[in-house]
């Protein structure tokens, strides 16, 4: 399989602490990649190297066979095609639902209001929320918010999908409703990478499984692979915690 995104030797530092320590990663069109690990093991900030939030200082990253992180390139074409999700929702409170949606397409590619409307009513009836389109986000569950989340980066129609622990923020109740989506966008054919602490989620759907331990991918392989049969103690250790 050709890789969609593709990772070379990238390395992160801040100051002193190097928190990605030269990763080599694939991710083919329509897999899903989960990345697990203890809090602090760089997949935050892996995910953010990804759509070039964070400049990385050494190594490569391609995207489609184009090298996306040469020093000085705009990232603003890249963040349209590879869109970021995080743990916490980020919608503006002064905005509803569906003009917090509507707002980086028509600011970034000069699109209406008119023209938008009938596409983002779809994505909001897709994940369920077509009545709740006019809410504000103070009147809307957390769950909704961040499905709403989501909708807004979708919107934007990108080429692949990152999602940082985002279920994280979310009673256990709502995890359920945020966790669906996924699946669907899963079914859809959607590039997916995703960092999660949902073991059972990421031994359900993932297409690879890699673990992250202090800025390095210690191991990785199919989820049936890889919580069976770990081979590294480290991911052993981590699993008998987790599971």
């Amino acid at each position: 399989m050709t890789a969609k995104l593709s990772l070379r030797g990238v390395r992160k530092r801040f100051g002193d602490l190097e928190v990605c320590k030269g990763i080599d990663l694939d991710v083919g069109e329509g897999e899903m990649v989960c990345l697990i690990g203890a809090s602090g093991s760089g997949k935050s900030t892996l995910l953010r190297c990804m759509n070039l939030l964070e400049p990385i200082d050494d190594g490569t990253i391609w995207l489609d066979g184009t090298d996306i992180s040469e020093p000085g390139l705009d990232p603003q074409p890249v963040r349209q095609k590879i869109g970021i999700v995080f743990q916490s929702f980020n919608l503006f409170p002064h905005m509803t639902a569906a003009e917090n949606v509507m707002l980086a397409p028509r600011r970034v590619r000069g699109l209406s209001r008119d023209t938008l409307r009938p596409r983002v009513t779809q994505l909001f009836a897709r994940f369920g929320l077509e009545d709740r389109m006019d809410y504000y986000p103070d009147q809307l569950s957390g769950g909704q918010q961040q499905r709403v989340a989501i909708i807004r980066a979708l919107a934007m129609e990108p080429e692949i999908m990152l999602f940082d622990e985002i279920t994280s923020a979310l009673d256990p109740e709502l995890v359920g409703e945020v966790l669906d989506v996924l699946r669907d966008l899963r079914q859809q054919g959607m590039t997916m990478v995703l960092a999660t602490h949902e073991m059972g989620f990421a031994r359900e759907l993932a297409d690879k499984v890699c673990f992250l331990d202090a800025g390095r991918i210690l191991e990785q392989g199919p989820p049936e692979t890889l919580f069976a049969a770990p081979r590294e103690a480290r991911t052993k250790a981590f699993l008998s915690r987790v599971l």
